[in-house]
């Protein structure tokens, strides 16, 4: 899909077809308005009629519109107010894309992006509406026999109302395009079905990414390498499996100047049984989504590596498969990590934190002045915040409040737990340093602190998304590619400084 900005004079767009804006008091977007006084009225007179009422979302396509020379005008409800919530405005363009999507419209013009958004400007609602637009033409459908016609829509251009706002917009659509595309990685990786995208597959895709860019290089370890290295945590894990764990290290230099990195460290378990504390069967379904974390930190790369933002970026990728066998990680086995400390393994569920605590330690040798691991980790999180927000857990305020403003300002936010030292005590063990869960209280919190052990040299940030990366469960599972919106306006933000 092509994606523009253009302005001018509305009216003279020739075989076109716009999506407008309505409220429900019948008012139309300023350019609305424009294309109204050219049909001679034509749409105030069908809205006074009754035939839309401009909820949130409504929509009405109007072919062959008279007196214009328009294919369609696609009318969609903007609800009461002129101003836009945030979450509202996702869905009219949502809304408006796919009703288009039900014609055989080749070229569509979107004025949606004149709404007003509470506190944002027009710079953000493009920006906003290529991710949303991207979102809603999204499909996966590789394995499909019979397979979804191909859109006939090839372009779609925001219009903005004067030349004053028209520098900033383009600028939008270019961060919009590359963080649309980044997510659209994320997500064809991480619905890749688990006997696809093994260990071996991930690194393999880490390796043609990083070919993809002169200033991107890749290295990966394998069980051998993070076993002369002392990586017992790690290695506990992917014991049972018949597929070898990967170590995928990644570095992106996007300046000649010296700067302490940015790491992003992945959860990447290409598939989670619980091992040996195996799971209900039921459970395991959406199970090769534990990847996610891996997956976002290549999809947040790679939208960096696109805008060429000039920052020093390393991504650590902890790839394995939990399994269960004859010589897999049994409760109680004690194992020493990367760092030394040891650790008492009461539930192999809770592996996902034992990959981590070793990349987080390997994460040391960069020197990183700040790290962000991502996982999939506890289903505690999902029943604390559900499938909106993120969890948010760190060591250094000024990290966590700079991820929160981020969050906010892509639309992909977060929310921050405490990590306090009380909860520290859930993870005593009589026989190791710590064990590698804390009970059913504050299970999120807990799985933080573990990491929290292994974090104590740089500004740390765990992002627990459990929740947000992937619709798990029934029949409609799909993963959303959250974070990367998220991330990449935190590195868009740090660039800036």
């Amino acid at each position: 899909m092509k994606f523009t900005v253009q302005q001018g004079d509305i009216t003279k767009q020739k075989k076109a077809s716009f999506i407008i804006g309505v409220t429900e008091k019948g008012e139309l977007t300023a350019s609305g308005q424009k294309l109204d006084t050219s049909s001679q009225g034509y749409l105030k007179k069908l809205l006074k009629q009754g035939n839309m009422q401009g909820k949130v979302g409504q929509t009405l396509l109007l072919p062959l519109v008279p007196h214009t020379n328009c294919e369609h005008i696609l009318l969609v409800g903007c609800g009461k107010s002129s101003s836009l919530t945030e979450s509202d405005f996702r869905k009219v363009i949502t809304s408006g894309i796919k009703t288009l999507l039900t014609t055989h419209a080749a070229n569509a013009v979107c004025l949606l992006t004149e709404a007003s958004v509470a506190t944002h400007d027009s710079a953000w609602n493009v920006k906003q509406a290529v991710e949303i637009c991207s979102e809603a033409l999204y499909s996966f459908e590789e394995y499909k026999s019979a397979k979804t016609p191909a859109t006939t829509l090839k372009e779609i251009s925001f219009f903005v109302s004067d030349k004053k706002s028209l520098t900033a917009a383009e600028q939008a659509l270019k961060l919009g395009i590359a963080i649309a595309d980044g997510v659209r990685y994320t997500k064809n990786l991480a619905n890749q079905p688990s006997n696809i995208c093994n260990p071996s597959y991930i690194a393999e895709q880490a390796k043609k990414l990083a070919a993809s860019y002169k200033n991107v290089t890749v290295k990966v370890l394998e069980e051998s390498d993070m076993k002369k290295l002392g990586m017992g945590a790690f290695l506990s894990v992917t014991k049972g499996s018949a597929q070898d764990a990967k170590l995928v290290c990644l570095e992106y230099k996007g300046t000649t100047k010296k700067q302490a990195p940015i790491a992003l460290v992945g959860k990447g378990i290409t598939f989670d049984t619980g091992g040996i504390s195996l799971k209900p069967a039921e459970s395991m379904v959406g199970m090769k989504y534990d990847m996610c974390g891996a997956a976002t930190v290549l999809g947040t790369l790679k939208s960096a590596a696109d805008l060429k933002l000039p920052i020093h970026l390393v991504g650590i990728l902890a790839v394995a498969e939990n399994m269960p066998s004859g010589t897999a990680s049994k409760p109680e086995d004690i194992v020493t990590s990367l760092s030394g400390q040891t650790i008492e393994i009461l539930n192999t569920d809770a592996e996902g934190r034992l990959v981590l605590c070793d990349a987080l330690t390997y994460a040391e040798r960069y020197k990183p002045e700040v790290v962000i691991d991502i996982a999939t980790l506890t289903g505690a999180v999902v029943i604390a915040l559900g499938t909106h927000a993120t969890g948010l857990m760190s060591n250094s305020d000024a990290l966590a409040k700079d991820l929160l403003s981020a969050g906010i300002e892509s639309h992909d936010r977060a929310w921050q737990l405490p990590i306090w030292d009380e909860y520290q005590e859930q993870l005593r063990s009589p026989f190791a340093d710590m064990s590698n869960v804390g009970g059913k209280p504050a299970g999120t919190i807990t799985a933080a602190c573990f990491l929290s052990r292994f974090a104590k040299k740089f500004q740390w940030a765990h992002l627990d998304v459990a929740g947000t990366a992937a619709m798990m469960f029934g029949s409609d599972r799909y993963a959303t590619g959250r974070p990367v919106p998220m991330l990449v306006q935190y590195l868009i933000n740090r660039s800036k400084k």
